[in-house]
């Protein structure tokens, strides 16, 4: 009887070992993609509703930046004199920050006005690195800072920005839902919503009766608008409920209202639009309505590569440099302090308009989801393992619900 429990101990220690495998295994590949099956199916919707495929999504901050260079280290690196000797300018109020006498041991950012003596020094300190979030914006939502409506706005929800303001990559109108990005560098904002690097969106639209193979084409050639032709890359069936009909399609522009405005110039109105990809990071399950992920930095420099920056985020070691200091003998870099290390720039992708029913293992779309890794994988998984780790973003109160299908 003793040796009962003992000997079972053993004999289940392989199934505990193969459920510590499972569990594993499913948490490395937590990061999966909203597909136009998702929603057609109502898993989508599914699991706004669903308590157990809920993130823990925790507090609503940022992950945390080194702290910024203290004052009187800037000035010594600047060739002023010693530590010491800058320490002791700050103490006699000799020292004056943004025109506001400095204190010890005081902190400079990117931006801030230094004078010493009355006298303005020019001091160069790196701005702070870029950063992104991937939004989920529910319908009901304004992508704007002001609305003389006061309806609510994608900017209310998201986390503040210790420096600066985010900038919306692109927009979604009122009534279209799904993945938003937002970036604290203008330049990245405009760089990743150019046309001329050909960056795809890719949406699951719903429409009012079925598109003929004519009216496909019509799209995939090209339809004029008010503001001139627009053409879709790609138009994949999805199949529907009676005369509601759902279709991925997919644009390398985000012109206002574009995919409305095409469905409405072949006779078909969109009673339901979800962006579920931008580029290479898609909208994954998990992150419900309302909520904001944060992403890594590796993440970001895909993103960057995929906007054909020439420039990586700066490390989050500041790094003030005097252009007057001849004790700097540090070679001009391209990022990341290496020499030579400058990005090339990318070539917008070459997209074949094809009709479903064709080889569409050629498209990029397609070439996106059978790649080993999305962006924001990395970002979403580190979430996931650490529980109320910072760069998470939790439901507002405008969250929204599920929706008829």
């Amino acid at each position: 009887m003793n040796q009962n429990p003992q000997n079972d101990r053993l004999s289940n220690a392989p199934d505990q070992e193969g459920r510590s495998a499972q569990a594993m295994a499913s948490t490395e590949s937590v990061y999966k993609p909203i597909e136009l099956a998702d929603v057609v199916s109502g898993q989508f919707d599914d699991e706004e509703a669903s308590a157990e495929v809920v993130v823990d999504l925790g507090k609503r901050v940022l992950a945390p930046q080194t702290d910024s260079p203290k004052l009187h280290k800037v000035l010594a690196q600047a060739g002023m004199g010693s530590r010491l000797e800058m320490e002791k300018l700050i103490v006699e109020g000799r020292i004056s920050v943004n025109n506001e006498p400095a204190h010890v041991g005081q902190r400079v950012q990117y931006g801030d006005q230094i004078k010493v003596n009355g006298k303005a020094i020019h001091i160069r300190i790196d701005p702070p690195p870029a950063r992104v979030i991937a939004y989920h914006k529910p319908a009901g939502e304004i992508v704007s800072h002001d609305d003389p409506q006061n309806r609510p706005s994608v900017f209310r929800k998201l986390p503040r920005l210790q420096n600066g303001k985010w900038q919306s990559v692109g927009r979604l109108d009122l009534n279209t839902e799904g993945l938003l990005l937002f970036t604290s560098s203008g330049e990245l904002a405009n760089q990743l919503m150019h046309p001329r690097f050909g960056l795809e969106r890719e949406y699951a639209v719903r429409v009012l009766g079925a598109l003929s193979k004519d009216e496909k084409q019509r799209l995939l050639d090209g339809v004029m608008l008010e503001d001139g032709a627009a053409q879709f890359g790609s138009i994949e069936d999805g199949g529907g409920e009676g005369s509601n009909c759902w279709y991925r399609v997919t644009i390398s522009e985000g012109r206002n209202r574009e995919v409305r405005r095409m469905m409405e110039a072949v006779g078909h109105a969109v009673s339901r639009l979800i962006r579920i990809r931008y580029g290479a990071m898609v909208l994954p399950h998990g992150l419900r309505r309302g909520a904001w992920l944060e992403l890594d930095e590796a993440d970001i420099r895909s993103l960057m590569r995929a906007a054909g920056t020439t420039e990586r985020p700066r490390s989050t070691e500041a790094k003030p440099v005097s252009r007057t200091n001849r004790n700097d003998r540090r070679p001009r870099t391209g990022g990341q302090g290496r020499a030579g290390t400058a990005l090339p720039r990318a070539k917008p992708p070459v997209k074949p308009n094809r009709v479903q029913g064709a080889d569409l293992g050629a498209t990029s779309s397609d070439a996106v989801k059978s790649g080993p890794s999305y962006i924001g994988a990395e970002s979403f998984n580190r979430l996931k393992k650490t529980p109320g780790a910072p760069g998470r973003g939790g439901r507002g109160s405008r969250g929204g619900g599920s929706r008829s299908r």
